[in-house]
């Protein structure tokens, strides 16, 4: 999944929220240097990777995307399905998207200091550009796509992949509605197991 699942699957707490948001630029047990609430999140994302990658109703959206992006696949669904979060957000949320960003872009400037040095580079760029308020329109994503594929200097081709989120609309969010039904059970009893473990 990409950034506003993971948030929006962490609960309440700041830190464990962070640790969620960050941990692809933490790898292996560098984590532990971390306050242990920062560590709990690191670990519910990576949780909730594995579980993703794993998944059969995942594994047939990115089957969709394969032969024109290959191993680039997974990444496009993890932005296609966050666009599928903020465009239906009502149905999960009783706070208001934009509300729910601000509070989010609040706290990661609160907690600055505590961020990883990708993601103090990043933090300044994505709530310039609004990226997660973005996610709710395909313009957005499109965005989101370019800046992807810019990155990989063009190998990965991703900013064409609107081209089959258009084309299979109603199959990638019928896809992600079921999937994420699931997900969101695993991922509030794995993140009640972490928060036990790190008596939080």
């Amino acid at each position: 999944m990409n950034f506003l699942a993971h948030i929006y699957l962490s609960g309440d707490d700041e830190l464990l929220t962070i640790g969620n948001f960050v941990a692809d630029g933490i790898r292996g047990h560098n984590y532990k240097i971390y306050p242990e609430k920062v560590q709990a999140g690191i670990l519910l994302h990576r949780a909730i990777d594995t579980f993703t990658d794993a998944h059969p109703i995942f594994r047939q959206s990115t089957k969709r995307l394969h032969k024109n992006y290959g191993h680039y696949s997974g990444v496009i669904v993890d932005i296609i399905y966050d666009h599928f979060l903020a465009k239906n957000w009502k149905e999960y949320s009783n706070i208001p998207l934009a509300n729910f960003v601000d509070e989010f872009y609040n706290t990661l400037n609160k907690n600055f200091e505590i961020l990883p040095k990708r993601f103090k580079h990043l933090t300044p760029i994505m709530i310039e550009g609004n990226w997660l308020l973005s996610y709710a329109t395909i313009d957005g994503i499109q965005l989101v796509l370019n800046g992807m594929n810019n990155r990989t200097k063009g190998k990965s081709k991703m900013n064409e992949a609107t081209n089959e989120l258009k084309e299979f609309y109603t199959e990638f969010e019928e896809e992600f509605t079921a999937f994420f039904k699931e997900l969101q059970s695993f991922a509030s009893t794995k993140r009640n197991d972490i928060e036990k473990q790190f008596k939080i």
